[in-house]
């Protein structure tokens, strides 16, 4: 249901930097760099090159050249050795909201889904779309709660049955929530304690 990146339908979402993936540290002795992809398919993100920086800085023209464990090598224009590429450990590369495919039916980049409001089915406001997780068995919402100005948050997984509705426009997702998942709302106690 969710993919990473952005949405396009925002005014300015063409322009709209979108974070692809990131520089999770160096491999071997000569320069060369793991990345870590938030695309689908962690190939994808080959194509989508040169990337930038946060500031939206053209930083990073990246020659991928095969991959280990589970993440892409790629050798960084400028980078010759292990201390320069390990220095490039965390920093994250964004393309231009334009050079992604559109999201088929059903299918949300995260970036869409983050701020978003959450309400219950019955209309009673959960919160905030904090950030789109997943750990391997699929996507999970963080959603930060709004309850009687305490904080907190609760996680809540992004499947058809927990979330039945997904308005990008209106600006809103309408969540069903299991049984037991939340504590109930304990009443303001009547004598002042």
């Amino acid at each position: 249901m969710a993919t990473d990146s952005a949405r396009a339908g925002r005014e300015g979402a063409e322009d709209e930097m979108v974070c692809v993936g990131a520089i999770s540290g160096a491999h071997g002795v000569r320069g060369l760099v793991r990345v870590k992809s938030f695309t689908e398919t962690p190939e994808a993100i080959m194509g989508y090159g040169p990337f930038f920086d946060e500031t939206g800085a053209p930083t990073f023209a990246l020659a991928f050249s095969g991959g280990t464990k589970g993440q892409l090598l790629a050798r960084v224009e400028g980078v010759a050795d292990r201390a320069a590429a390990e220095a490039l450990k965390g920093v994250r590369l964004y393309v231009p909201r334009r050079r992604l495919p559109e999201p088929a039916e059903d299918e949300y980049y995260h970036s869409d889904l983050i701020g978003l409001a959450v309400v219950r089915a019955d209309g009673r406001p959960l919160g905030t779309v904090r950030a789109v997780h997943d750990f391997g068995a699929g996507p999970i919402l963080e959603i930060a709660r709004e309850r009687r100005g305490r904080g907190g948050s609760v996680l809540l997984p992004f499947t058809r049955a927990a979330v039945p509705e997904v308005d990008i426009d209106a600006g809103r997702l309408v969540v069903e929530l299991p049984a037991g998942l939340l504590e109930e709302d304990a009443p303001e106690a009547e004598d002042g304690r």
